[in-house]
Protein backbone atom coordinates (compact mmCIF):
# COMPACT_ATOMS: atom_id res chain seq x y z
CA UNK A 1 0.00 0.00 0.00
CA UNK A 2 1.38 3.39 -1.04
CA UNK A 3 2.32 5.68 1.84
CA UNK A 4 0.08 8.73 2.22
CA UNK A 5 1.61 11.93 0.80
CA UNK A 6 2.00 14.69 3.37
CA UNK A 7 0.89 17.22 0.72
CA UNK A 8 -2.54 15.54 0.68
CA UNK A 9 -2.63 15.46 4.49
CA UNK A 10 -1.92 19.20 4.75
CA UNK A 11 -4.53 19.93 2.09
CA UNK A 12 -7.22 17.75 3.68
CA UNK A 13 -6.72 19.32 7.12
CA UNK A 14 -7.11 22.81 5.65
CA UNK A 15 -3.56 24.15 6.07
CA UNK A 16 -2.62 24.70 2.45
CA UNK A 17 -3.32 28.15 1.01
CA UNK A 18 -0.85 28.74 -1.85
CA UNK A 19 1.91 26.69 -3.45
CA UNK A 20 4.41 27.76 -6.12
CA UNK A 21 4.36 24.47 -8.06
CA UNK A 22 1.57 22.19 -6.80
CA UNK A 23 2.28 19.08 -8.88
CA UNK A 24 6.08 19.28 -8.56
CA UNK A 25 5.89 19.88 -4.79
CA UNK A 26 3.51 16.96 -4.28
CA UNK A 27 5.80 14.68 -6.31
CA UNK A 28 8.89 15.91 -4.43
CA UNK A 29 7.29 15.34 -1.01
CA UNK A 30 6.23 11.86 -2.08
CA UNK A 31 9.59 10.61 -3.28
CA UNK A 32 12.26 12.04 -0.95
CA UNK A 33 12.93 13.48 2.49
CA UNK A 34 12.74 17.23 1.97
CA UNK A 35 14.49 19.82 4.13
CA UNK A 36 12.23 22.87 4.58
CA UNK A 37 12.20 25.91 6.81
CA UNK A 38 9.83 28.25 8.62
CA UNK A 39 11.04 31.53 10.11
CA UNK A 40 9.97 32.94 13.47
CA UNK A 41 10.95 36.49 14.39
CA UNK A 42 11.29 36.65 18.20
CA UNK A 43 9.60 40.04 18.65
CA UNK A 44 8.03 38.97 21.98
CA UNK A 45 9.12 36.72 24.85
CA UNK A 46 6.55 34.09 23.90
CA UNK A 47 5.01 32.56 20.80
CA UNK A 48 1.26 33.12 20.41
CA UNK A 49 -1.52 31.07 18.88
CA UNK A 50 -0.88 32.59 15.43
CA UNK A 51 2.49 30.76 15.36
CA UNK A 52 0.90 27.47 16.36
CA UNK A 53 -0.31 26.63 12.83
CA UNK A 54 3.30 26.75 11.60
CA UNK A 55 4.46 24.55 14.49
CA UNK A 56 1.77 21.97 13.66
CA UNK A 57 2.87 21.98 10.01
CA UNK A 58 6.51 21.35 11.02
CA UNK A 59 5.41 18.50 13.27
CA UNK A 60 3.22 16.84 10.62
CA UNK A 61 5.96 17.20 8.00
CA UNK A 62 8.48 15.54 10.33
CA UNK A 63 6.05 12.69 11.05
CA UNK A 64 6.08 11.98 7.29
CA UNK A 65 9.87 11.85 7.11
CA UNK A 66 10.78 15.42 6.18
CA UNK A 67 13.31 17.64 7.97
CA UNK A 68 12.24 20.97 9.50
CA UNK A 69 14.51 23.93 10.07
CA UNK A 70 13.04 26.20 12.74
CA UNK A 71 14.71 29.50 11.89
CA UNK A 72 14.91 32.10 14.64
CA UNK A 73 15.03 35.55 13.07
CA UNK A 74 17.70 37.02 15.30
CA UNK A 75 18.84 39.23 12.42
CA UNK A 76 15.54 40.05 10.69
CA UNK A 77 13.93 41.00 14.01
CA UNK A 78 16.36 43.92 14.15
CA UNK A 79 14.65 45.32 11.02
CA UNK A 80 11.02 44.24 11.19
CA UNK A 81 8.65 42.72 8.67
CA UNK A 82 6.29 45.26 7.04
CA UNK A 83 3.82 42.45 6.18
CA UNK A 84 0.37 42.87 7.68
CA UNK A 85 1.48 45.78 9.84
CA UNK A 86 0.41 49.39 10.12
CA UNK A 87 3.47 50.73 11.92
CA UNK A 88 7.19 50.14 12.05
CA UNK A 89 8.36 47.50 14.51
CA UNK A 90 10.09 48.83 17.62
CA UNK A 91 13.85 48.35 17.68
CA UNK A 92 15.03 45.65 20.10
CA UNK A 93 18.45 44.85 21.55
CA UNK A 94 20.33 41.70 20.53
CA UNK A 95 20.16 40.46 24.14
CA UNK A 96 16.35 40.65 24.27
CA UNK A 97 16.02 39.07 20.82
CA UNK A 98 18.35 36.23 21.85
CA UNK A 99 16.42 35.52 25.07
CA UNK A 100 13.10 35.53 23.21
CA UNK A 101 14.56 33.03 20.75
CA UNK A 102 15.54 30.72 23.62
CA UNK A 103 11.94 30.82 24.86
CA UNK A 104 10.72 29.81 21.39
CA UNK A 105 13.07 26.80 21.36
CA UNK A 106 11.39 25.34 24.45
CA UNK A 107 8.06 25.22 22.59
CA UNK A 108 9.56 23.75 19.40
CA UNK A 109 11.14 20.95 21.42
CA UNK A 110 7.68 19.77 22.51
CA UNK A 111 6.67 19.17 18.89
CA UNK A 112 9.89 18.31 17.03
CA UNK A 113 12.59 15.67 17.42
CA UNK A 114 15.97 17.43 17.16
CA UNK A 115 18.06 14.28 17.73
CA UNK A 116 20.44 13.13 14.98
CA UNK A 117 19.70 16.21 12.83
CA UNK A 118 16.06 15.13 12.31
CA UNK A 119 15.24 18.80 12.85
CA UNK A 120 17.52 21.85 12.93
CA UNK A 121 17.39 25.05 14.94
CA UNK A 122 19.13 27.93 13.16
CA UNK A 123 19.42 31.68 13.74
CA UNK A 124 19.76 34.09 10.83
CA UNK A 125 21.78 36.45 13.05
CA UNK A 126 24.69 34.07 12.33
CA UNK A 127 24.89 35.18 8.69
CA UNK A 128 23.02 38.52 8.63
CA UNK A 129 24.88 40.39 11.39
CA UNK A 130 28.39 39.94 9.91
CA UNK A 131 27.28 41.17 6.45
CA UNK A 132 29.04 44.07 4.78
CA UNK A 133 26.48 46.45 3.25
CA UNK A 134 28.32 47.05 -0.02
CA UNK A 135 29.06 43.37 -0.54
CA UNK A 136 25.45 42.46 0.23
CA UNK A 137 24.03 45.03 -2.20
CA UNK A 138 26.42 43.81 -4.94
CA UNK A 139 25.70 40.11 -4.33
CA UNK A 140 22.00 40.24 -3.46
CA UNK A 141 20.51 43.69 -4.12
CA UNK A 142 21.42 43.46 -7.80
CA UNK A 143 18.88 40.63 -8.24
CA UNK A 144 15.86 42.65 -7.00
CA UNK A 145 13.71 45.05 -9.02
CA UNK A 146 12.33 47.93 -6.95
CA UNK A 147 9.40 48.26 -9.37
CA UNK A 148 8.48 44.61 -8.81
CA UNK A 149 8.96 44.81 -5.04
CA UNK A 150 6.58 47.77 -4.78
CA UNK A 151 3.76 45.65 -6.26
CA UNK A 152 3.97 43.25 -3.27
CA UNK A 153 1.05 43.60 -0.85
CA UNK A 154 3.36 43.86 2.16
CA UNK A 155 4.81 47.10 0.73
CA UNK A 156 1.70 48.48 -0.97
CA UNK A 157 -0.14 48.45 2.37
CA UNK A 158 2.50 50.72 3.87
CA UNK A 159 3.05 53.17 1.00
CA UNK A 160 0.43 55.70 2.12
CA UNK A 161 1.74 55.95 5.68
CA UNK A 162 5.37 55.84 4.64
CA UNK A 163 7.73 52.95 4.07
CA UNK A 164 11.30 53.34 5.29
CA UNK A 165 14.29 51.91 3.44
CA UNK A 166 15.02 50.15 6.73
CA UNK A 167 11.87 48.03 6.31
CA UNK A 168 12.20 47.84 2.53
CA UNK A 169 15.30 45.71 3.09
CA UNK A 170 13.32 42.99 4.88
CA UNK A 171 12.46 41.10 1.69
CA UNK A 172 16.14 41.00 0.70
CA UNK A 173 17.08 39.65 4.14
CA UNK A 174 14.43 36.90 4.14
CA UNK A 175 15.27 35.96 0.55
CA UNK A 176 18.92 35.70 1.55
CA UNK A 177 17.92 33.35 4.39
CA UNK A 178 16.45 30.89 1.88
CA UNK A 179 19.58 31.08 -0.28
CA UNK A 180 21.90 30.48 2.72
CA UNK A 181 19.80 27.58 4.05
CA UNK A 182 19.74 26.03 0.58
CA UNK A 183 23.53 26.17 0.43
CA UNK A 184 24.11 25.11 4.03
CA UNK A 185 21.48 22.36 4.50
CA UNK A 186 20.11 21.62 1.04
CA UNK A 187 16.84 23.34 2.03
CA UNK A 188 14.37 23.07 -0.87
CA UNK A 189 11.20 24.62 0.55
CA UNK A 190 10.12 27.60 2.57
CA UNK A 191 6.80 27.62 4.39
CA UNK A 192 5.02 30.51 6.06
CA UNK A 193 1.75 32.28 6.75
CA UNK A 194 -0.12 33.55 3.72
CA UNK A 195 1.15 37.08 4.43
CA UNK A 196 4.69 35.84 3.63
CA UNK A 197 3.99 34.96 -0.03
CA UNK A 198 5.95 37.89 -1.54
CA UNK A 199 8.98 37.26 0.69
CA UNK A 200 8.96 33.53 -0.16
CA UNK A 201 8.83 34.28 -3.91
CA UNK A 202 11.81 36.62 -3.43
CA UNK A 203 13.84 33.78 -1.86
CA UNK A 204 12.93 31.36 -4.65
CA UNK A 205 14.01 33.86 -7.30
CA UNK A 206 17.28 34.69 -5.53
CA UNK A 207 18.21 31.01 -5.09
CA UNK A 208 17.39 30.26 -8.74
CA UNK A 209 19.52 33.19 -9.94
CA UNK A 210 22.53 32.50 -7.70
CA UNK A 211 22.49 28.69 -7.53
CA UNK A 212 20.66 27.90 -10.74
CA UNK A 213 18.36 25.50 -8.87
CA UNK A 214 14.61 25.34 -8.41
CA UNK A 215 13.31 25.65 -4.86
CA UNK A 216 9.70 25.91 -3.73
CA UNK A 217 7.33 27.76 -1.45
CA UNK A 218 4.08 27.02 0.31
CA UNK A 219 1.88 29.21 2.48
CA UNK A 220 -0.73 28.28 5.05
CA UNK A 221 -4.00 29.68 6.25
CA UNK A 222 -3.92 32.26 9.00
CA UNK A 223 -6.07 31.21 11.97
CA UNK A 224 -9.38 32.98 11.34
CA UNK A 225 -12.95 32.39 12.48
CA UNK A 226 -15.98 31.79 10.26
CA UNK A 227 -16.32 35.58 9.77
CA UNK A 228 -12.74 35.88 8.51
CA UNK A 229 -11.43 37.63 11.64
CA UNK A 230 -8.14 36.56 13.26
CA UNK A 231 -8.61 34.21 16.19
CA UNK A 232 -6.58 34.31 19.38
CA UNK A 233 -7.54 37.73 20.68
CA UNK A 234 -8.80 37.83 24.27
CA UNK A 235 -9.77 40.60 26.66
CA UNK A 236 -6.21 40.39 27.99
CA UNK A 237 -4.67 40.63 24.52
CA UNK A 238 -3.05 37.82 22.53
CA UNK A 239 -3.52 34.13 23.35
CA UNK A 240 0.05 33.27 24.35
CA UNK A 241 1.64 29.82 24.46
CA UNK A 242 3.59 30.73 27.64
CA UNK A 243 1.67 29.77 30.80
CA UNK A 244 2.98 32.89 32.56
CA UNK A 245 1.25 35.10 30.00
CA UNK A 246 -1.90 33.03 29.37
CA UNK A 247 -2.73 30.47 32.07
CA UNK A 248 -3.59 26.91 30.95
CA UNK A 249 -7.10 27.50 32.34
CA UNK A 250 -7.62 30.70 30.30
CA UNK A 251 -6.14 28.90 27.28
CA UNK A 252 -8.54 25.96 27.75
CA UNK A 253 -11.51 28.28 28.24
CA UNK A 254 -10.80 30.17 25.01
CA UNK A 255 -11.21 27.00 22.93
CA UNK A 256 -14.10 25.74 25.07
CA UNK A 257 -16.03 28.91 24.23
CA UNK A 258 -15.42 29.33 20.50
CA UNK A 259 -18.33 29.64 18.07
CA UNK A 260 -19.98 26.41 16.89
CA UNK A 261 -19.07 27.25 13.27
CA UNK A 262 -15.34 27.22 14.05
CA UNK A 263 -15.12 23.86 15.86
CA UNK A 264 -14.38 21.58 12.88
CA UNK A 265 -11.76 23.94 11.41
CA UNK A 266 -9.95 24.28 14.75
CA UNK A 267 -9.98 20.52 15.38
CA UNK A 268 -8.41 19.99 11.94
CA UNK A 269 -5.74 22.69 12.25
CA UNK A 270 -4.85 22.58 15.95
CA UNK A 271 -4.97 18.88 16.88
CA UNK A 272 -3.76 15.54 15.51
CA UNK A 273 -7.24 13.97 15.74
CA UNK A 274 -7.92 11.87 12.56
CA UNK A 275 -10.05 13.70 9.99
CA UNK A 276 -12.92 11.16 10.10
CA UNK A 277 -13.33 11.95 13.80
CA UNK A 278 -12.87 15.68 13.16
CA UNK A 279 -15.75 15.63 10.67
CA UNK A 280 -17.95 13.62 13.06
CA UNK A 281 -17.33 16.04 15.91
CA UNK A 282 -17.77 19.07 13.68
CA UNK A 283 -21.18 17.80 12.52
CA UNK A 284 -22.63 17.66 16.06
CA UNK A 285 -25.47 20.10 16.67
CA UNK A 286 -27.17 21.89 19.53
CA UNK A 287 -25.79 21.16 22.99
CA UNK A 288 -23.92 18.14 21.56
CA UNK A 289 -21.37 20.46 19.93
CA UNK A 290 -20.16 21.33 23.44
CA UNK A 291 -18.67 17.82 23.64
CA UNK A 292 -16.59 18.64 20.56
CA UNK A 293 -15.51 21.95 22.11
CA UNK A 294 -14.39 20.13 25.26
CA UNK A 295 -12.32 17.71 23.18
CA UNK A 296 -10.79 20.60 21.22
CA UNK A 297 -9.94 22.56 24.37
CA UNK A 298 -8.49 19.49 26.08
CA UNK A 299 -6.35 18.40 23.11
CA UNK A 300 -4.88 21.84 22.36
CA UNK A 301 -4.16 22.52 26.05
CA UNK A 302 -2.50 19.08 26.34
CA UNK A 303 -0.29 19.75 23.31
CA UNK A 304 0.80 23.24 24.33
CA UNK A 305 1.04 22.67 28.09
CA UNK A 306 0.61 19.10 29.40
CA UNK A 307 -2.02 16.43 29.94
CA UNK A 308 -2.07 17.31 33.65
CA UNK A 309 -2.77 20.97 32.82
CA UNK A 310 -5.53 19.94 30.43
CA UNK A 311 -7.16 17.68 33.06
CA UNK A 312 -6.95 20.40 35.73
CA UNK A 313 -8.39 23.03 33.40
CA UNK A 314 -11.22 20.71 32.35
CA UNK A 315 -12.07 19.80 35.96
CA UNK A 316 -12.03 23.46 37.03
CA UNK A 317 -14.27 24.45 34.13
CA UNK A 318 -16.72 21.61 34.81
CA UNK A 319 -16.82 22.38 38.53
CA UNK A 320 -17.65 26.02 37.93
CA UNK A 321 -20.20 25.48 35.19
CA UNK A 322 -21.80 22.12 35.92
CA UNK A 323 -23.57 23.11 39.10
CA UNK A 324 -21.99 20.10 40.77
CA UNK A 325 -20.86 19.71 44.37
CA UNK A 326 -17.83 21.94 43.91
CA UNK A 327 -19.96 24.90 42.94
CA UNK A 328 -23.38 24.31 44.47
CA UNK A 329 -22.83 27.07 47.01
CA UNK A 330 -22.09 29.72 44.39
CA UNK A 331 -24.89 32.36 44.33
CA UNK A 332 -26.84 32.14 41.08
CA UNK A 333 -29.24 34.43 39.26
CA UNK A 334 -31.20 33.89 36.06
CA UNK A 335 -31.25 35.94 32.88
CA UNK A 336 -33.67 35.38 30.02
CA UNK A 337 -32.49 35.37 26.43
CA UNK A 338 -34.92 38.21 25.80
CA UNK A 339 -33.24 40.29 28.52
CA UNK A 340 -29.80 39.52 27.07
CA UNK A 341 -30.94 40.36 23.54
CA UNK A 342 -28.02 41.21 21.23
CA UNK A 343 -25.78 41.65 24.25
CA UNK A 344 -25.58 43.32 27.65
CA UNK A 345 -22.75 45.27 29.22
CA UNK A 346 -20.88 43.57 32.05
CA UNK A 347 -21.78 46.49 34.30
CA UNK A 348 -25.53 46.18 33.55
CA UNK A 349 -25.33 42.42 34.15
CA UNK A 350 -23.63 42.99 37.53
CA UNK A 351 -26.31 45.51 38.52
CA UNK A 352 -29.05 43.02 37.57
CA UNK A 353 -27.30 40.24 39.54
CA UNK A 354 -27.09 42.62 42.54
CA UNK A 355 -23.31 42.26 42.59
CA UNK A 356 -22.91 46.05 42.61
CA UNK A 357 -25.14 48.85 43.85
CA UNK A 358 -24.40 51.31 41.05
CA UNK A 359 -22.83 51.56 37.61
CA UNK A 360 -20.14 53.88 38.97
CA UNK A 361 -19.09 51.10 41.39
CA UNK A 362 -18.85 48.74 38.40
CA UNK A 363 -16.73 51.21 36.42
CA UNK A 364 -14.40 51.67 39.38
CA UNK A 365 -14.02 47.90 39.88
CA UNK A 366 -13.23 47.33 36.19
CA UNK A 367 -10.67 50.15 36.16
CA UNK A 368 -8.99 48.44 39.13
CA UNK A 369 -9.00 45.03 37.30
CA UNK A 370 -11.42 43.75 39.92
CA UNK A 371 -13.95 42.06 37.62
CA UNK A 372 -13.54 38.77 35.70
CA UNK A 373 -15.97 37.06 33.34
CA UNK A 374 -15.29 33.34 32.82
CA UNK A 375 -11.94 33.85 34.54
CA UNK A 376 -10.81 36.55 32.08
CA UNK A 377 -10.20 40.00 33.56
CA UNK A 378 -12.49 42.69 32.12
CA UNK A 379 -10.41 45.70 31.09
CA UNK A 380 -13.02 47.71 29.14
CA UNK A 381 -15.83 49.45 31.06
CA UNK A 382 -17.99 49.06 27.95
CA UNK A 383 -17.36 45.30 27.62
CA UNK A 384 -20.36 43.36 26.31
CA UNK A 385 -21.53 39.87 27.26
CA UNK A 386 -22.97 37.88 24.33
CA UNK A 387 -24.92 34.62 24.22
CA UNK A 388 -21.80 32.78 22.99
CA UNK A 389 -20.02 33.67 26.26
CA UNK A 390 -22.36 31.32 28.15
CA UNK A 391 -21.06 27.75 28.45
CA UNK A 392 -23.95 25.29 28.80
CA UNK A 393 -26.06 28.43 29.41
CA UNK A 394 -23.90 29.44 32.39
CA UNK A 395 -21.51 32.33 32.87
CA UNK A 396 -19.28 33.09 35.85
CA UNK A 397 -18.63 36.58 37.17
CA UNK A 398 -15.95 37.17 39.76
CA UNK A 399 -15.84 40.39 41.81
CA UNK A 400 -12.63 41.11 43.65
CA UNK A 401 -10.70 38.06 44.80
CA UNK A 402 -13.40 35.98 46.46
CA UNK A 403 -16.92 36.86 45.27
CA UNK A 404 -18.21 34.45 42.62
CA UNK A 405 -21.61 34.73 41.01
CA UNK A 406 -23.09 32.44 38.36
CA UNK A 407 -25.60 33.68 35.77
CA UNK A 408 -27.90 31.12 34.16
CA UNK A 409 -29.34 31.88 30.73
CA UNK A 410 -32.94 30.66 30.58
Amino acid sequence: MEKENVYDVLKERGYLQQCTHDDEVRELLGKESVTFYIGFDPTADSLHIGHYIQIMVMSIMQQYGHRPIALIGGGTTMIGDPSDRTGMRSIMTQEIISQNGENFKKVFQKFLDFSDDKAIMANNADWLLPLNFLDFMRDVGVHFSVNKMLTADCYKNRMEKGLTFFEFGYMLMQSYDFYVLHQKYGCKMQFGGNDQWSNIIGGIELTRRKDGEQVYGMTFSLLTNSEGKKMGKTEKGALWLDRNKTTPYDFYQYWRNIDDADVEKCLALLTFIPMDEVRRLGALEGSEINKAKEILAFEVTKLIHSEEDAINAQNAARALFSGGADSENIPTSELTKEELGEGMTVIDLMVKAKLIKSKSEGRRLIEQSGVSVNDSIVSDIGAIVLEKDFTDNKLMIKKGKKVYHRVKLV
